[in-house]
């Protein structure tokens, strides 16, 4: 199953010197599943031909907020919207998460309750799971036919499932260890020292990034099945 990527973002030329962008970090999430991707750099206005162009898509994390106004989130919103319309499934991590839900009606904000980095534990219907955060924004207003399956503490609106058409979470399951950890170097002196201390003082506290694939790549499966 091809699954095209739409990268919304890169993540710092440090990290991706040392383990690629976004994209590289969904191939090693997803090793194993029988999933090729295709990239397409919406942030820098690459946009797919159609959006059946491939079987599905995964929209990535990103610096920018989904309210920001910059050239590549309306044709990234009306891309989205067609999808929906054509029923092509869609995942949504961080900002792809945020966008989506801002394209079917949704609002996001920058959250006044602050940032959220690393380790977080969040309940999927009764079933804590541990995953990598990194994010002020959130999900504060769901658009119509949205259902909330996970939730934390401090993000009520963590992971949306909007049928069989599109599944978002507000965690990172693709970063590791690397990522993380070059985030709060190069990131977390421009952020509250609060998170950025939680997050170096529990980067090595397990996370549930292998099951969370599991579940995304069963996502599609069963979207297109």
């Amino acid at each position: 199953m091809d699954i095209g990527i739409l990268q919304c973002g890169h993540l710092p030329d440090e990290v991706r010197a040392a383990s690629g962008d976004y994209d590289a970090c969904f191939h090693r999430l997803f090793e194993g599943h029988g999933l090729s991707f295709t990239t397409w750099n919406v942030v820098d206005m690459e946009f797919p031909p159609s959006v059946h162009a491939a079987a599905g898509w995964l929209i990535t994390g990103s610096k920018h907020g989904a309210y920001d106004d910059l050239p590549f989130i309306p044709p990234l919103e009306a891309f989205l919207r067609r999808a929906f319309e054509n029923a092509v499934p869609i995942v949504g991590i961080c900002f792809g998460h945020q966008v989506i839900a801002q394209a079917m009606g949704g609002k996001v904000v920058q959250f006044a309750g602050g940032w959220r980095a690393g380790w977080e534990i969040y309940d999927f219907d009764g079933e804590e799971v541990a995953l990598t955060a990194w994010h002020q924004d959130q999900v504060v207003e769901l658009p119509e036919g949205a259902e909330v399956i996970g939730r934390s503490e401090h993000c009520e609106n963590a992971a949306i499932l909007y049928g069989r058409k599109a599944f978002t979470i507000q965690a990172h399951p693709e970063y590791g260890r690397a990522e993380l950890s070059g985030l709060i170097d190069i990131r977390g002196p421009y952020m509250p020292p609060a998170p950025v201390a939680h997050a170096a003082a529990n980067i090595d506290a397990p996370v549930a990034s292998a099951a969370m694939a599991d579940r995304i790549a069963d996502f599609f499966r069963r979207a297109n099945g």
